[in-house]
């Protein structure tokens, strides 16, 4: 028989995990993932678990959009970025999220680049995007 590890980002909504995160309204959290493409970068999830973006309902996916628009002026503002690329692609972690990652410069977005972020600068970002959310 196979054990099933329980949804890492269900333990984030269930409050087991929280110093990570940067933004919670009644529905999404936003939180800084372990490794980052660069600093600030932020993983957007919806509350309710979904494994797949397109197996979400009509509401709940326009619901992550509004937020991630929401979210997306501040965390630019915040990062001084050109611009807040994002990325859906949902293969590492079973629950649907969005990665929200402060650009600067072309082919940015890439993965490979992520790399864990110094435990000072995360929680002086957290602050800072916190206070820029409204949290």
């Amino acid at each position: 028989m196979v054990e099933s590890r329980p949804c890492i980002f269900c333990e984030i909504v269930a409050g087991r995990i929280s110093e990570r995160v940067v933004f919670e309204d009644a529905g999404h959290i936003a939180f800084f993932p372990l490794e980052h493409i660069n600093p600030g970068h932020l993983l957007l999830i919806p509350k309710r678990h979904t494994d797949y973006l397109f197996d979400m309902d009509a509401p709940g996916y326009h619901a992550l959009w509004t937020v991630a628009a929401r979210l997306a002026p501040g965390l630019r503002s915040v990062m001084s970025a050109v611009r807040v690329g994002v990325v859906v692609e949902g293969f590492t972690v079973p629950h649907v999220h969005v990665h929200m990652v402060p650009l600067y410069a072309r082919d940015e977005l890439n993965p490979v680049r992520a790399e864990p972020l110094d435990a000072a600068e995360a929680e002086r970002l957290r602050n800072l995007l916190r206070h820029e959310f409204g949290a």
